[in-house]
């Protein structure tokens, strides 16, 4: 359930990173077409349902905190009913003759054990096993094995025994609803929240936040030894036994991994479809190699983001907005949520209040018609000014003037109220068009001592409690004395150079998104910085450009979107050879695949430190220091 950044700025990183952040940290459209969950998810929670263009609403709004009692088993195996529903729907709509037509293409229709039997699998469709869970896969599902046959089980832990439902088999792995935990893992715990079952933006609230550190400690390990190629320093893990699948659990047939077996207890599956499923086992100790240290938490690792983006819907009653469903485009409506700082939610809240009695109506996709797209927060937790930004489907907002009075006086903390508008269809939530509506056209906000205005549109790191610790490794491993040129190569906004300009002699960002320049530049201005140069372009254009120039970096720090970085930007880093690289990364396996390039070009990487960012998610970021190699 997915996913933003580093106060980037950047258009690509708006549609990349914020997989943790886009549509309030929810699924995107895009993911729910290629996961399409559930739809016969509120016959089976009881809950009431209305509908909101094609935007399936489900009205959860509750005020009280789940009772600690109530185990986060209801989650897993409300999650699990939604894979469940589509299968059974799929069956359906063929023997309803709305299918595929033609006879029993691929065997489909045929009965699940006898295609089991031909496959030579221990267990069928709605089979019913149990099975120890040994790892979990990079979307925070739980891996086991039945009779050696890989089964992923929504909301199972590592260490736990569980009784599980067949829902669906493939070649060399299947899925399988939980149905009982027989044995609980003692990283277990009851979810907080009271929709953690329905909202897709947490995905380990049933897990320790103990538990939750080690296990993204070990997922980058994982990646960096399995697709790096790297040498970990002090692996040792006995018996213990992890797994890791790579990017999503796709639907494609073709999809058939391939076993490959790597030596005595260690086994890995792979596939064309670039599913991987890996187990490491009884790995011997590294005396040398990169220290992959602890993960870095947070204190208090609930209300800590900064932004709520809360996609709007109707029902009977009027406006609501909240969060996507799990794997769907269906809006789950909420009054809090855990993990965004409580004065986003009184003024989302408010907003919507207001918005039922003036009588606005939200967008509908399906007609185009409809005003109120997205309610947009932004929280200076240093300064306390907040920023409204709506996001209209037009330009004229009815009631517009009494729909400011209310905000003014119920939400005096709201600094500055704006409109965005975006009459496209779409799902990127902000339009061409921002116009301020009342008060100040930015808000500030500081990260460590660095002050930054924040508009609209600007992209600002949504923790800033972990992104100054993040920023303060940065700064740490690029070894700064106040002598040394530095690169920026991802520069967004300007936060990281503006943070290395205060210890190095000169810092040079380079940033594609022309927008993102202009804000870094006036960031450069709002702190009296005089030794950082900001340029508008791709990274591998521009710094060969510097070379010529005559710049000579001893730093370059990059800080790419989830893809990675450019291969011609690696290139170029081989070419200038500076002492050191830093590399911020919010995506292990794109981190673990740039560290191999830049390890077989002359670099060796030397540490790594996990940060966590987004708690209760699966999404980790890490820091990673290379020195040349002389």
């Amino acid at each position: 359930m997915n996913t933003n950044r580093s106060g980037r700025g950047k258009s690509r990183r708006n549609t990349e990173r914020q997989g943790q952040e886009m549509t309030s940290a929810g699924k995107s459209k895009n993911n729910a077409v290629r996961q399409d969950r559930g739809r016969d998810k509120a016959e089976k929670t009881g809950y009431v349902t209305g509908k909101s263009g094609n935007k399936e609403v489900l009205n959860v709004r509750r005020t009280e905190m789940r009772p600690e009692g109530e185990a986060s088993f209801s989650a897993a195996k409300a999650r699990a009913e939604q894979l469940e529903g589509r299968e059974s729907r799929k069956t359906e709509k063929r023997r309803s003759g709305r299918g595929r037509s033609g006879s029993n293409r691929g065997g489909k229709d045929r009965p699940a054990r006898d295609i089991a039997a031909e496959l030579g699998l221990p267990v069928a469709k709605n089979d019913e096993t149990v099975i120890d869970i040994i790892g979990m896969n990079h979307d925070g599902e739980g891996v086991g094995r039945a009779e050696g046959y890989t089964l992923f089980v929504a909301g199972a832990l590592p260490g736990e025994k569980v009784r599980v439902k067949v829902l669906k088999t493939k070649k060399q792995y299947g899925y399988a609803k939980l149905l009982e935990i027989v044995e609980a893992s003692k990283d277990r715990v009851s979810a907080p929240c009271p929709i953690y079952a329905q909202c897709g933006g947490c995905q380990l609230q049933h897990m320790s936040y103990e538990g939750q550190l080690h296990w993204k400690r070990q997922m980058v390990v994982d990646n960096l030894k399995r697709i790096g190629k790297l040498n970990v320093a002090g692996e040792n893990v006995g018996n213990e036994v992890r797994a890791h699948q790579d990017v999503d659990n796709g639907d494609a047939d073709s999809s058939h991994p391939q076993v490959d077996n790597l030596g005595e207890g260690t086994e890995t599956v792979h596939s064309s479809g670039d599913k991987a499923v890996h187990e490491w086992m009884n790995v011997p100790n590294e005396s040398a190699g990169i220290t992959v240290l602890p993960t870095l938490g947070m204190d208090e690792p609930w209300r800590y983001r900064n932004k709520a983006q809360v996609p709007m819907g109707e029902m009977e009653g009027g406006l609501i907005g909240g969060f996507y469903a799990k794997g769907s485009h269906r809006i789950v409506d909420m009054e809090r949520c855990l993990i965004q700082h409580e004065h986003n939610d009184e003024v989302v809240e408010r907003v919507k209040e207001i918005g039922r009695r003036v009588g606005i109506r939200a967008y509908n996709e399906e007609t185009g018609r409809g005003l109120l797209r997205h309610v947009v927060v932004k929280k200076a937790f240093r300064t306390g000014e907040m920023m409204l930004v709506l996001v209209t489907n037009g330009d004229s907002i009815p009631e517009k003037d009494e729909w400011i009075r209310g905000i003014r006086e119920q939400l005096p903390q709201v600094t500055s109220i704006c409109q965005n508008v975006n009459t496209k269809k779409t799902n990127v939530i902000f339009g061409d068009v921002t116009r301020v509506l009342w008060g100040s056209e930015v808000i500030y906000d500081y990260i460590g001592d660095v002050k930054f205005a924040i508009s609209a549109r600007s992209f600002y790191q949504v923790n800033p409690v972990q992104t100054e610790v993040l920023y303060g490794k940065t700064v740490e491993y690029a070894g700064l004395t106040g002598k040394e040129t530095v690169i920026d190569a991802y520069c967004g906004i300007g936060t990281i150079s503006l943070f290395l300009a205060q210890h190095a002699e000169h810092v040079y960002g380079v940033e594609i998104v022309k927008e993102a320049i202009e804000d870094a530049k006036k960031n450069a201005e709002l702190n009296g910085i005089t030794n950082a140069t900001f340029e508008t372009g791709p990274s591998e254009d521009v710094i060969p450009q510097w070379k010529e120039q005559g710049i000579t970096p001893d730093v370059i720090v990059v800080d790419p979107p989830r893809k990675g970085c450019d291969p011609r930007l690696l290139e170029t880093i081989l070419e200038m050879r500076p002492e050191r690289v830093v590399y911020v990364s919010c995506n292990p396996s794109t981190l673990a695949r740039d560290l191999r390039v830049l390890e077989d070009g002359g670099y060796r990487t030397t540490e790594v430190q996990p940060v966590d960012m987004f708690p209760h998610t699966v999404h980790v970021e890490s820091v990673a220091v290379l020195v040349r190699d002389l």
